[in-house]
């Protein structure tokens, strides 16, 4: 990792990052209250240099970092330690699946939304699995099926009910080199902006539901608590009283972002 090394963090900005990243964790323990809530540290667009500073810090030691790029994925999962958990979660495109596939430490891909894409998405981890000198470096990728809650043309996702079931009973039961973790959702921007740990959203309620509705017809039982993704930075402390497994939460950590063109892997 001799990328890593050479990487410069610099001492202010890593402080500034570590108070905003244990700010949000202080808000996310508040409202859990003792429940383990995954927080991914959405990175995007953002260098390679903030992730490290949040990773390697003795005060956080931070493993879940989220991507909406794939080349921005890619090249990031290149430059920094293995020991980092990736998350892919922008909209999923069947193009993207061979390089994410290839990516070891890749935790999970958060918007699996057809049968075509979690099929590629299989094949092409099974490739490198078969293909490895040591195939223990390439687990299973976890997935969550993502469900298009609110109904918005403009949103991805499955819709709820059958098409819902009927992805999540196919990964379950066709793609051996994936691990269906649960279910995701955006939802509208407005319910968010007008959640709260008191008002509920209207989407959450959603997803929990089609959580409990895949969990009886795939005859999970308590076996296996299929999780909720759902709640980013406006919204994430409502989605976490309301049972949210896992929150993603970028500009609250790491600051407003600028547009894509000014964006650099390493600063």
């Amino acid at each position: 990792m001799s990328e890593t090394a050479e990487m410069k963090v610099d001492p202010a900005r890593a402080s500034a990052l570590i108070s905003q990243l244990q700010g949000v964790k202080d808000k996310i323990a508040a409202v859990a209250k003792g429940r383990p809530v995954r927080l991914v540290a959405v990175s995007k667009l953002k260098p390679a240099n903030d992730i490290l500073a949040l990773h390697e810090a003795p005060e956080t030691k931070h493993l879940h970092f989220g991507e909406n790029y794939s080349q921005e994925l890619t090249q990031k999962a290149e430059l920094l330690p293995r020991t980092i958990q990736w998350h892919f979660i922008g909209g999923l495109q069947s193009k993207h699946t061979k390089n994410l596939a290839k990516i070891p430490n890749l935790f999970c891909v958060s918007s699996i939304d057809t049968l075509k894409k979690a099929e590629l998405l299989d094949k092409y981890r099974g490739d490198q699995i078969a293909a490895a000198t040591n195939p223990d470096i390439f687990g299973k990728i976890k997935v969550h099926v993502q469900v298009n809650t609110s109904g918005e043309e403009s949103k991805s996702g499955c819709a709820p009910g059958q098409e819902t079931v009927e992805l999540c009973k196919k990964i379950e039961n066709e793609c051996p080199n994936l691990e269906l973790l649960g279910l995701m959702t955006i939802g509208a921007i407005a319910r968010s902006r007008e959640t709260t740990p008191e008002n509920e959203n209207e989407d959450f309620q959603v997803l929990r539901e089609q959580r409990d509705l895949v969990r009886k017809e795939l005859g999970l039982g308590e076996k296996r608590l299929l999780e909720l993704s759902m709640g980013m930075s406006e919204d994430f402390e409502g989605a976490i009283a309301m049972g949210s497994d896992e929150v993603r939460v970028g500009s609250t950590i790491f600051g407003v972002r600028g547009p894509k063109s000014e964006a650099v892997v390493v600063a």
